[in-house]
């Protein structure tokens, strides 16, 4: 994978963490949803 492609894979994926995160009531969040997102961010940064 070319650095241009890992980088628009990377946008792709901030993207839709981002959405999630938008997406998110606190009053109605479970753990599983807090672990999701962490999850989501561990693949990011392993992706850097």
């Amino acid at each position: 994978m070319t650095q241009k492609e890992k980088i628009t894979d990377l946008k792709i994926k901030l993207s839709a963490f981002m959405s999630r995160l938008d997406e998110i009531e606190p009053e109605e969040t479970s753990v599983e949803d807090v672990d999701e997102l962490i999850r989501m961010l561990e693949d990011l940064e392993r992706k850097l």
